[in-house]
C-alpha cells in the first residue's frame, strides 16, 4: 500500500563528511531531509526510490556504497546486514538513498530504480502509473523516494554556469512540486531540461505518473539554490 512520497536532493553535500567547513552552511538542507525521511519511516520501512543517469543502473537490493570517489570513504547500504564491499560505481541516487536510509531510519529497506534521464515524459508517466500498481498491491505500507536535483545553471559560479532561462524554468519547477501540479511536471520539455542541467526531470514526471489524482497534501521542507542548483526537499501525500 502506497502510503506516501518524499523528494529529496542529491548533493554529495548533505553529508557532513564530505562538507567540511560549509557543514554548518548546509545543515539547513540536511536537516530537511532528515525530517522527510524520518516521517517517511513512520509511515514505512519499505521503500522504493527513483533516481536518473545518464543510463539505466541495475541496481541489487543489497548493494552497499562509498562517497570515496567524491572524496571521503563514508559506507552506505540500503539494507540492514553486516558491512560488505562497497561497489565504487553505485549511481550518485543510489548512494543518497542509501545515506538517507542508515541516518535516518536503519531499519528500512530500499529498492533502488535508477532510470536513463532520456526517458520522454510519457514513458516516465507510464512507468509511474505501473509502480503505483506495484505499491498499492503490497499488502504492507510502502513509502517512494524521489532523488532528483534541479537546474544547475541558476548563478555564474553554478556547476553549469548562469543561463538566463534557468530561474523561470526552476520556479515553475519548484511552484509544482510546492502544489502537487503533476501537469506541470508532465508538461517540462526534456531537450530544455537538458540544457538547464535540470537533472530532476525523469524522477518527477514518474512521481506524476504515481499520482493519479492530486495529492491530498503536499509539504515543502526546503527549496533553495545554495551554489545555483536548484534543491527541493518535500512530502506528496495520496
Amino acid at each position: 500500500m502506497f502510503t506516501a512520497a518524499i523528494l529529496v536532493p542529491s548533493p554529495p553535500l548533505l553529508v557532513p563528511e564530505l562538507t567540511g567547513a560549509a557543514a554548518a552552511e548546509t545543515a539547513p538542507l540536511r536537516d530537511a531531509v532528515q525530517t522527510a525521511a524520518k516521517a517517511l519511516s513512520a509511515l514505512a520501512t519499505e521503500w522504493v526510490a527513483v533516481g536518473a543517469a545518464p543510463a539505466a543502473v541495475a541496481v541489487r537490493s543489497d548493494a552497499q556504497g562509498t562517497y570515496r570517489g567524491y572524496g571521503v570513504d563514508v559506507r552506505v547500504a540500503l539494507r540492514p546486514g553486516p558491512a560488505g564491499d562497497p561497489d565504487p560505481d553505485l549511481p550518485l541516487a543510489a548512494l543518497t538513498a542509501g545515506w538517507i536510509r542508515g541516518t535516518c531510519a536503519p531499519d528500512a529497506v530500499v529498492d533502488v530504480r535508477i532510470l536513463a534521464a532520456d526517458l520522454s515524459p510519457q514513458q516516465c508517466a507510464e512507468y509511474g502509473a505501473e509502480l503505483r500498481t506495484l505499491l498499492d498491491r503490497d499488502p504492507e505500507p510502502r513509502g517512494l523516494v524521489i532523488v532528483a536535483d534541479g537546474a544547475n545553471t541558476l548563478t555564474a559560479k553554478a556547476p553549469g554556469a548562469f543561463d538566463p532561462r534557468a530561474e523561470g524554468v526552476q520556479a515553475r519547477i519548484d511552484a509544482a512540486l510546492d502544489t502537487g501540479d503533476r501537469d506541470a511536471l508532465l508538461a517540462l520539455e526534456p531537450a530544455e531540461c537538458d540544457s538547464l542541467g535540470i537533472g530532476g526531470r525523469v524522477p518527477w514526471q514518474v512521481l506524476a505518473g504515481v499520482f493519479d489524482a492530486p495529492p491530498a497534501s503536499c509539504r515543502t521542507l526546503y527549496s533553495a539554490a545554495p551554489y545555483g542548483v536548484g534543491y527541493h526537499v518535500g512530502e506528496w501525500r495520496p
